[in-house]
């Protein structure tokens, strides 16, 4: 497994870059000398990371607090690429492409997860920091979905520590599943859940079994829903205010897209129509809300989430996207929003480039040559330092 060999920096504004020193009065200077470093950061730490690259504009020394190494435990990162994956031969590899500088992307062979035991990882999501990841002891096709040799491993990649799941109960007869998400919020706790959603062979959603880091156990719910719901195969998970969501569909004569919501309980379930509800997206966490991405051949829209109970959609931006046509000739689809501005990530229907799309100031950002046949999963990745994985394994 190799890592990308293609890096660029995702563009700050010009203005952002200048530093700005503000003469303070005598009484405004005497109260900010009691502002030690320690304080500063413990303040600067409260802040979302977004913000954290404003204030570096503050002054020269909290340009070089921000900036130093040794205080990036203490505060909020931003966006530093996607895991994604390329198909060659009969095996998947991993890559990393990054998108912001910084943090130098991690070693996507993640070495240190027993390479010995697990013959065959595969990318299954990620969530503020921790990557999920399903490993087997057998090296198995991609399309191998058997779970008798394989198990959940969620890791700190930035830390390099880890935690292997107990095996999940089998699945009853007539049952099965292949879509899993992780949820994790460190601003919120320090524990994790693992949520596996079971469907009938009628593909309809049935349940989810959930795995608590604070338990150490699995748990099963039905979903209690009267609304059939099939779940999309190419969905990713989304994790935002205490909610994971996922894309669905409503089969029917126009198989409309719908959002499906549960709780970490598995107590609450919620279906929420779509903008455009025949055209598929790309879900995202951006500034604390759920967005919605579309793109169609001449425009790009993103939406955002104003309330999960009023099930009210936001359009924030209309984009044309002539300028990207223009530059390569091909569709594109939305892999990623940026979790802290509204900045979307898209690469062509059939080509090898990521490109990074303001769609506040309508400007192309940073453009990434990809390995050649990647795959459609692209995992956007936020580097977190904190040690507080609790694992089993003593990692």
């Amino acid at each position: 497994m190799t890592e990308s060999s293609t890096a660029a920096d995702f563009p700050i504004p010009a203005a952002q870059h200048q530093t700005y020193q503000v003469q303070p009065s005598g009484a405004t200077a005497a109260v900010a000398a009691l502002f030690t470093d320690d304080l500063i950061l413990e303040i600067l730490s409260r802040v979302p990371a977004r913000s954290l690259h404003r204030f570096k504009c503050v002054s020269v020394l909290w340009r070089d607090l921000i900036a130093d190494p040794a205080n990036r435990n203490m505060l909020p990162q931003t966006l530093s690429g996607f895991l994604h994956t390329s198909f060659c031969g009969s095996a998947y590899h991993h890559h990393f492409a990054r998108v912001s500088g910084g943090v130098a992307p991690y070693d996507p062979s993640l070495p240190y997860l027993q390479p010995n035991k697990y013959k065959d990882m595969t990318q299954v999501d990620a969530c503020n920091g921790f990557v999920l990841y399903r490993g087997c002891t057998k090296k198995v096709a991609p399309w191998y979905r058997a779970d008798e040799d394989c198990r959940f491993v969620v890791c700190n990649p930035t830390t390099g520590r880890w935690v292997e799941l107990p095996p999940q109960p089998q699945a009853p007869a007539g049952r099965h599943s292949h879509i899993r998400g992780l949820a994790f919020d460190p601003a919120v706790s320090s524990s994790f859940h693992v949520l596996h959603f079971e469907e009938a062979y009628s593909s309809s959603m049935i349940g989810v079994s959930i795995y608590s880091s604070r338990t150490g156990a699995w748990s099963y719910r039905d979903s209690g829903m009267a609304e059939e719901v099939e779940l999309f195969s190419r969905t990713r998970c989304v994790f935002v205010g205490g909610v994971l969501y996922l894309i669905g569909f409503l089969p029917g004569i126009n198989d409309d897209y719908v959002l499906l919501a549960v709780d970490m309980m598995g107590k609450v379930w919620k279906t929420i129509r779509v903008p455009y509800p025949r055209r598929f997206g790309m879900i995202g966490s951006s500034q604390g809300c759920l967005h919605y991405a579309i793109s169609s051949v001449n425009e790009v829209e993103l939406w955002c989430l104003k309330d999960c109970d009023s099930k009210e959609w936001v359009l924030k931006h209309t984009s044309s996207i002539d300028k990207l046509m223009g530059m390569t000739v091909k569709n594109y689809r939305v892999i990623g929003i940026h979790p802290d501005c509204d900045t979307i990530f898209l690469v062509p229907c059939r080509g090898h480039t990521l490109i990074a799309y303001d769609m506040q100031h309508q400007e192309v950002g940073c453009i990434l040559d990809l390995e050649k046949n990647s795959t459609q999963r692209f995992l956007p990745y936020v580097p977190l330092f904190s040690e507080s994985l609790a694992d089993a394994n003593g990692r």
